[in-house]
């Protein structure tokens, strides 16, 4: 090798294989990432918890109007016969319960 050969600017090598590498193991973690966020949050179940309601009653008020509901969610305070539904409660007083089945 001569001293012109030795001094003289090589071409160096692209790094492509490299480049090419680190995109592939990039795109593989991304894919990896979001199967695993797909797979964890189809496990994720969240459940209401379950109401006992009682049986099915009607009530048939004085003015002959009728009320349908649920035998757990009728209660009496100081001898009057009230509904307590999930945002209001109704005075029942006077009304006769009647178990039935409705639909």
């Amino acid at each position: 090798m001569t001293r012109v050969e030795l001094y003289q600017n090589k071409p160096r090598q692209s790094s492509w294989k490299g480049l090419f590498f680190f995109m592939i193991a990039c795109m593989i973690l991304a894919m990896g990432f979001f199967v695993f966020r797909y797979y964890y949050q189809t496990t994720i179940k969240i459940e209401a918890p379950t109401e006992k309601l009682g049986q099915k009653v009607v009530i048939h008020l004085p003015n002959g109007q009728k009320v349908f509901t649920y035998e757990n969610l009728i209660f009496e305070k100081d001898g009057k016969t009230y509904y307590k539904g999930e945002r209001n409660t109704i005075d029942l007083t006077g009304g006769t319960v009647d178990y039935q089945d409705w639909e």
